[in-house]
């Protein structure tokens, strides 16, 4: 019976999430020809076994693939996909290069800018001595109200949408708590979906899924980190976009899982405005 690790937790802000991301996958091997075995990655980076700390080689050992369920820092952005690769382990999803591109935001864009694929626009900030004066300046100068977000980070962490000058303020303060880099974006308005890939799947070198449109509670504008915590965000499949909405969604998908070298699977998040107008987010 093949031997699958299923690597869960993690040190970044994501933790609690992959832990309920890799208890599904454990349910779900456990009903099939495959065996799991529970890796758990502490606060600290720490890799443990059956609540024993060991070196991610004796963890690993006797493993057929590993499936790398951790989320965000550490789990996305190259770090255990490099270490994998060092102790030559298979493993689910994207390579380490291609997983530190899809994570930054910033790279991300200046790919898929050149492959003309619909973005908000933005700009990129980094810490300096007059980050009020350039804060001040820039919520006059930019599109408002605005979105705020690390470039480095997953699930909505650190994400805010400012519709005032205050709120800019406190959501630029926010997201340099979460990295060194953050990115002022424009705000879109419209409907948020996200879109599957897969590859080589029934046939196909590329397989778009459905696009599944998320349903936001009430309160809420944006999918922050907060709103995917307390529950109550809905997705419709099939989403009930015009059929060429759905032909656009998912060849952007596509498009944007080949231009950024991922494999095995990725999924990209979109805007779709009322004027049917399709603007790529970011990919997972």
């Amino acid at each position: 019976m093949p031997v699958v690790a299923v690597l869960r937790g993690g040190v970044g802000e994501e933790h609690d999430i992959s832990l309920k991301t890799g208890f599904n996958v454990i349910k779900r091997l456990e009903k099939s020809p495959y065996r799991p075995i529970d890796v758990y990655i502490d606060r600290a980076g720490v890799w443990h076994v059956r609540g024993i700390p060991m070196a991610p080689t004796r963890a690993l050992s006797g493993t057929d693939v590993v499936f790398n369920a951790l989320h965000g820092q550490y789990g996305e952005d190259g770090t255990v996909q490099r270490e994998l690769d060092r102790l030559g382990v298979a493993y689910t999803g994207s390579g380490a290069f291609a997983s530190s591109v899809a994570m930054n935001k910033v790279l991300t864009k200046d790919i898929l800018a050149t492959h003309g694929v619909r973005m908000p626009r933005h700009i990129k900030l980094t810490v300096t001595s007059d980050l009020d004066k350039v804060t001040l300046e820039l919520w006059r100068t930019f599109s408002q109200p605005s979105v705020i977000k690390p470039v480095n980070s997953g699930s909505s962490v650190g994400v805010t949408l400012a519709r005032s000058y205050n709120e800019f303020v406190t959501g630029i303060r926010k997201a340099f708590g979460y990295a060194k880099e953050i990115l002022v974006e424009e705000y879109i308005k419209g409907r948020e979906a996200t879109v599957g890939v897969i590859d080589k799947f029934r046939n196909k070198k590329l397989y778009d899924l459905p696009p599944v449109e998320i349903i936001l509670p009430q309160a809420a504008f944006i999918l922050d980190y907060d709103t995917k915590c307390a529950g109550g965000v809905a997705g419709l499949c099939p989403a009930p976009f015009d059929r060429s909405v759905v032909e656009e969604l998912q060849s952007s998908a596509a498009l944007v899982h080949e231009a950024l070298g991922l494999r095995h699977y990725s999924r990209s998040d979109f805007i779709v405005t009322p004027k049917n107008q399709v603007y790529f987010l970011e990919t997972n």
